[in-house]
């Protein structure tokens, strides 16, 4: 059996695809650096993540852009007849509203990446679709602004030709969505016997979130909807927010299921014969149904009726726990290490920074066997703060570090993080403290913008390395220091669930990591001499 989710911790928004044996999983990335996580399996239960494919910041901008904006819902493809890898990706601007798509291809999913084609900017969740008969077709949501219209639009169509690298035509709607939850988006289209099909993400990405399929005889339509309602969803019934974001409302929480939000999925096939498809969810902390975690990845098992409908293959809509195994033969992978001494002149895979790409401020070769992190702004800027940090993919949590750091001035800073954006952090940090004469901690928590220094944490420290743990107890979490592996708590303990998309306002996920500041000269720099990562839930 496969265990769900098979992407656990931030990795929403899903595509899928097949190169003959191996199968590859795309997911969002916001405005956090290296862009569009890729993930490989060979048997669909064991998972490694294998590259990221956008990491050249002059070709995407993400500089200053708010929490939940930046690249959203890539969609990775791959065409047999072209040998190639397609990504369609869009850069997402405040609000969603304004929007540029961009075509990349590849022969090998570990690149190199041609440049960008710059595709249209009507609206989101773009997908390419290969036809049969070599035609290219992009659907897309359309951005609907007017008054008295859909809102915030349907599902568009347009040819893409590979001879111009452009679209043909201006994007068409071809689809309004088959339910009263409203919010179609995150289009796949896919063709099965001769018909084309619509796989769509309705009622917003929160708990009425599902998975509807529509289908026609042409790749214009018209496309019926199916008739059994939406395929994949943690909550049965259409509720009456119809088209508008109330639909994101607690009250379509599903006590009756683990896994919420379910919907926003895309199809394979596998080299015997079965359809799988990915889809978006989430494991919120009861009862306050927040998703500290952010939006995850399972996967369910797919199946053609007789008269011609995708429908999941155990019958019911209802996300899975566990899921049918493929039966392709188990290819063990390799996950992030739980520990990384930075022993490689490069930085390891599984790091991020907000808007930036950790290597401009980020390096293991200056000093053998340390990170060194040059301090830049402070944490709640939206530009260059030198955060470096990981995922947080279990309830139960801890974050270990040795920190060699010698602050000169108050505005010198560098400790550990939990962050969710520069918005909302702790931040368990060294400076030097004028009020003391010397070194010392403190915590800084932000809460929606409201940034405070926890003064009665304050503790003087001498000027020698200081290990710093972050301790993710459930629904509690806390600090610890000291100067061997005996540590001590500092501070109080802090609410988890608060650091999630719904107590913050967006729908990203948080993250665990290092951080220095420097408010000068953006020149003083922090080493670590590890980055120990663990989960504790199954320990």
């Amino acid at each position: 059996m496969i265990h769900n989710p098979i992407l656990p911790g931030f990795n929403p928004d899903p595509c899928i695809c097949r190169k003959k044996g191996d199968f590859y999983v795309a997911v969002s990335s916001f405005e956090w650096m290296p862009g569009v996580p890729v993930y490989h399996s060979r048997d669909l239960e064991n998972w490694e993540l294998m590259t990221h494919i956008l990491t050249d910041e002059t070709k995407v901008d993400l500089r200053r852009l708010p929490t939940g904006q930046g690249i959203w819902a890539p969609c990775l493809s791959y065409c047999e007849q072209d040998d190639l890898f397609y990504l369609v990706y869009g850069s997402v601007i405040p609000n969603g509203t304004n929007i540029d798509n961009f075509l990349i291809t590849a022969k090998d999913i570990m690149g190199p990446w041609s440049e960008p084609v710059y595709l249209q900017s009507n609206g989101f969740d773009a997908s390419l679709f290969h036809d049969d008969d070599g035609r290219k077709w992009l659907v897309s949501l359309e951005w609907e602004r007017r008054e008295g219209y859909q809102k915030p639009g349907g599902i568009c169509l347009a040819e893409y030709s590979l001879k111009h690298k452009a679209l043909t035509g201006y994007p068409k709607r071809i689809w309004p969505g088959g339910t009263k939850r409203g919010w179609v988006e995150g289009p796949h289209l896919y063709k099965h016997e001769g018909r084309y099909y619509l796989l769509c993400a309705e009622g917003g990405t929160g708990y009425h979130h599902c998975t509807t399929v529509a289908r026609g005889d042409s790749v214009w339509g018209p496309y019926e909807a199916d008739p059994a309602g939406p395929v994949i969803s943690s909550y049965l019934t259409d509720g009456e927010e119809i088209r508008t974001k109330a639909a994101e409302n607690l009250n379509y929480y599903n006590p009756g299921v683990r896994i919420q939000k379910s919907g926003h999925a895309s199809l394979t096939s596998t080299p015997n014969g079965k359809w799988y498809a990915v889809h978006l969810c989430a494991r919120p902390f009861l009862p306050e149904l927040r998703c500290t975690l952010g939006r995850e990845t399972s996967i369910v098992e797919m199946m053609w009726t007789e008269d011609g409908w995708l429908r999941k293959k155990n019958g019911s809509p209802l996300p899975e726990d566990e899921c049918e195994a493929s039966g392709i033969p188990l290819t063990p992978l390799p996950g992030l290490p739980e520990r990384d001494d930075f022993d490689h002149p490069v930085l390891g895979l599984g790091y991020y920074a907000p808007r930036h790409m950790p290597e401009t401020f980020a390096d293991t070769s200056t000093r053998r066997g340390w990170l060194r992190l040059r301090g830049q702004e402070v944490l709640d800027s939206m530009d260059r703060v030198s955060v470096l940090a990981r995922k947080l993919t279990s309830f139960y949590m801890t974050l270990t570090t040795k920190m060699d750091f010698t602050p000169e001035v108050y505005q010198h800073t560098a400790g550990i993080v939990l962050y969710y954006d520069n918005l909302n952090y702790l931040y368990l940090r060294k400076y030097y403290s004028e009020t003391l004469g010397q070194p010392a901690l403190s915590i800084v928590h932000s809460e929606r913008g409201a940034v405070r220094e926890l003064t009665e944490t304050r503790v003087p420290v001498s000027d020698q390395p200081i290990i710093m743990r972050l301790v993710i107890d459930g629904h509690r979490t806390h600090f610890e220091w000291g100067y061997g592996e005996d540590c001590q708590r500092i501070g109080e303990d802090f609410d988890t669930t608060r650091f999630s998309d719904e107590y913050c306002g967006e729908f990203t996920g948080t993250l665990a990591g290092v951080a220095c500041v420097d408010g000068v000269f953006r020149r003083k720099y922090a080493d670590f001499d590890f980055f120990e990562l663990k989960n504790m839930e199954d320990k």
